[in-house]
């Protein structure tokens, strides 16, 4: 009897130390698994993991300069003979906003910024009437305006190649005036008269191109100037006889614009971002 209680005791005492080091096993794989678990990995491990690198055009900005030439006229009514009148110096800076139309079409944007221009018109001889006309003994004259435009703006980019199309309010002052004629007043050669109107206003438009090298783009640009002002009062002659006188302007500029912005493609941050999101299988926030 005592003998069978001795090798009871034994067995029991053997089971209970392989369950000791059964459960020591099990804790010591449930700490390293653990330890797997919450490891960080590093900036440079992420970047190391394959992630879906697909053409992406992006919502980006742009700031540029332009420069350029303008010609000018007026819509006259009744009607004068005119031709073109051309001036250098013209000067815009921009700010270019891109977007996507119902967040999905990559073709729209927004264009605000100045410009510093001229405006203007140049008589010609009229066949029917036998001479030249005059406005306050000018035959031509010459405005300086400085306005500021809000575009809607519209592009199609083909690898380096883009177009473009702007359409838009613009607002402005007449800054500056020139009255050139044998027959103009010394006092009133560089000087606005009360029946001048210098607030201008009215639609812009234009078409262009650019070439990129990311992040600079050379742009060339036709636009044209349409002004719902009137240049002066139409009834400044007399109170019987109305002239009414709109400018028209049309210019052609280039320039260089930088992209503030990343235009295609995924910065590092979104590349890492996908990255710990297919690593830790959490969404990338």
């Amino acid at each position: 009897m005592n003998r069978f209680a001795a090798y009871f005791l034994l067995a029991a005492v053997l089971a209970g130390a392989g369950q000791t080091s059964s459960f020591a096993g099990n804790d010591r794989k449930e700490r390293r698994a653990a330890q797997r678990d919450t490891s960080v990995y590093s900036d440079a491990f992420l970047d190391t993991v394959n992630v879906n690198r697909v053409f992406q055009l992006n919502d980006y900005m742009m700031i540029g300069v332009e420069g350029g030439a303008s010609a000018s006229r007026m819509q006259f009514n009744p009607p004068y003979a005119q031709g073109w009148l051309f001036a250098p110096g013209y000067y815009e800076v921009n700010v270019v906003r891109y977007g996507k139309f119902f967040g999905y079409m990559p073709y729209f944007g927004l264009k605000a910024g100045f410009a510093y221009g001229h405006e203007g018109y140049k008589m010609e001889y009229n066949e029917e009437t036998g001479y030249i006309s005059r406005i306050s003994g000018a035959t031509e004259c010459l405005y300086d305006i400085a306005e500021f435009h809000t575009l809607a703006h519209f592009h199609y980019d083909v690898g380096h190649f883009k177009l473009m199309a702007d359409l838009g309010p613009y607002a402005g002052k007449r800054l500056n005036i020139e009255r050139i004629g044998e027959l103009v007043d010394e006092d009133i050669k560089f000087s606005f008269l009360d029946s001048d109107k210098r607030f201008d206003y009215g639609v812009k438009a234009g078409a262009g191109f650019a070439l990129m090298f990311d992040p600079v783009e050379f742009h060339v640009n036709a636009k044209v100037r349409y002004s719902w002002s009137y240049m002066f009062d139409p009834d400044y002659r007399s109170p019987y006889y109305y002239v009414y006188a709109y400018p028209f302007d049309v210019m052609v500029s280039a320039g260089l614009y930088f992209q503030i912005s990343r235009k295609t493609g995924k910065t590092k941050g979104m590349l890492r971002r996908e990255a710990r999101s297919i690593v830790y299988g959490e969404e990338s926030k």
